[in-house]
C-alpha cells in the first residue's frame, strides 16, 4: 500500500440551493463543490457558484483535476463549469492531459407538471428541453464564442473544447431505468463509471425528483473510500452504495426552516416549493440513519439547506451517530483513509493554504 496517496476530501463548497443565501451568516458558505484528492490528483464532485475561487484557495489547481464528476444538472451543482473550462484553460500546460467531465446524459423528456399548478406551465427551449452533460458544456462553450474565438485566434490559446471532455453516464439498460416512470430502480446494483491507476468510482441512481437521472458517486482507492449523495431523499440504492465506506458525504436540508419560508405563504408557487423540498431532500436525521444502515465510519453533512443554518441546528443530531461526525465549514479537509477516517465527533477540520496535509485539532 502507498502510505503517500494520503486520501481526503476538501469541502470546496457546503452550501446547496439555487441562490446566494442572505441574512445571518450570509457568504459563510459558497456552493456545493467537493474536491477528492489522491496523492497529486484530484477529482472534482459538482460545480457550485464559486468552485474555482475555492479550489485557487485550497491550493488545489485545475491542471491536478482527472475528472469532473457532476451528481445531476440543476444549476447549484453546475453552474461554474463554464467557468472552470474557460478560466481553468489559462492555467494548465501545453502536455496537459485531458480533463474529463461526467454527468447525467439528457434527460429525454420533460418531467410532469406539479399537481398545484392550475395550468400547466410552458417549458423554456422547447426544441432543447433537456440536454445532458455532454450538449450542455457544448452550449455553453458556444455562448462564450466570442471569447474563446478572440483568445484563440489573437493571443494563440488553446480552446477548453481541446482539454475538457464531457461524457454522459451510460445507466445500465438492465436497471430498468426511465425518467419518469422509474427515475430510482429499486435494488439498483452500484455500476463503475471511471477507473484510473488511482481511484475506481462507482455510481448509483438516487432519489431526487423531479430530475432524473440523478447520482451518487463513491471513491475507492488501496487506503480507503468516499461515497457523496448527490441530492436525494431517504434512498436504499444510496444504502447500498455506501456500504461499509470510510466517509460518507451527506446532504442535509433544515425543514423547518422550509416551513418558516413557504409555509405561511397562500400560493400555489409555495405550495409546490414545500412538495418539493420533502420529496427530494433529506433531514438530518434520516442522513444518520443511512449511514448507520451502510455502516459509514464517518458521516459529514453537507449541502446545507439553507446556507445560513447556525450550525448548532445541523450539529443537535450527531450524538445519534456512532461513528464521526461533521458539520464542515468550506475548504474543510476530512480524510478517508481506513486508517484516520473515524475521527472523533465535532473535530476540528482545518484547511491549510499553503499544502494539503491534514490538520485536526481535538
Amino acid at each position: 500500500m502507498n502510505s503517500s496517496l494520503n486520501p481526503h476530501v476538501v469541502t470546496l463548497g457546503t452550501a446547496g440551493g439555487p441562490r446566494w443565501w442572505t441574512g445571518e451568516n450570509a457568504g459563510r458558505r459558497t456552493g456545493i463543490a467537493t474536491a477528492v484528492v489522491v496523492g497529486e490528483a484530484v477529482y472534482l464532485v459538482d460545480a457550485g457558484s464559486g468552485v474555482g475561487r475555492q479550489l485557487m484557495k485550497a491550493n488545489l489547481p485545475i491542471s491536478s483535476l482527472r475528472g469532473i464528476f457532476l451528481t445531476h444538472l440543476h444549476s447549484d451543482h453546475s453552474i461554474d463549469l463554464a467557468s472552470l473550462a474557460i478560466f481553468g484553460m489559462f492555467t494548465l500546460k501545453q502536455d496537459q492531459h485531458t480533463i474529463r467531465i461526467l454527468g447525467p446524459g439528457n434527460r429525454g423528456e420533460l418531467p410532469p407538471a406539479s399537481p398545484r399548478a392550475t395550468t400547466p406551465p410552458s417549458p423554456v427551449f422547447p426544441e432543447l428541453p433537456t440536454p445532458g452533460t455532454r450538449e450542455m458544456f457544448h452550449h455553453l462553450m458556444q455562448a462564450y464564442g466570442t471569447d474563446l474565438n478572440d483568445r484563440v485566434i489573437d493571443a494563440l490559446r488553446p480552446s477548453p473544447l481541446d482539454y475538457f471532455i464531457p461524457e454522459d453516464i451510460a445507466i445500465p439498460a438492465s436497471s430498468g431505468y426511465h425518467p419518469n416512470a422509474n427515475p430510482t430502480p429499486a435494488g439498483l446494483e452500484p455500476f463503475e463509471i471511471y477507473r484510473d491507476e488511482l481511484v475506481t468510482v462507482t455510481a448509483t441512481l438516487v432519489e431526487h425528483p423531479p430530475i432524473a437521472p440523478a447520482f451518487a458517486f463513491r471513491f475507492d482507492t488501496a487506503e480507503g473510500s468516499v461515497t457523496i449523495s448527490g441530492d436525494t431523499a431517504p434512498c436504499q440504492n444510496l444504502v447500498r452504495l455506501a456500504r461499509g465506506t470510510d466517509l460518507l458525504l451527506h446532504e442535509a436540508i433544515d425543514f423547518d426552516w422550509v416551513q418558516r419560508a413557504y409555509g405561511s405563504i397562500d400560493t400555489d408557487e409555495a405550495r409546490a416549493s414545500i412538495d418539493h423540498h420533502r420529496r427530494s431532500h433529506t433531514s438530518p436525521q434520516d442522513a444518520i440513519r443511512i449511514a448507520q444502515q451502510a455502516g459509514a465510519a464517518t458521516l459529514a453533512l453537507h449541502h446545507l439547506v439553507p446556507g445560513t443554518t447556525p450550525d448548532a441546528v445541523w450539529r443537535a443530531h450527531g450524538a445519534s451517530f456512532e461513528g464521526g461526525f461533521h458539520i464542515p465549514d468550506d475548504l474543510d479537509i476530512i480524510p478517508f483513509s481506513s486508517r484516520l477516517s473515524s475521527l472523533p465527533a465535532g473535530a476540528a477540520l482545518t484547511a491549510p493554504a499553503d499544502n494539503h496535509e491534514m490538520a485536526v485539532a481535538q
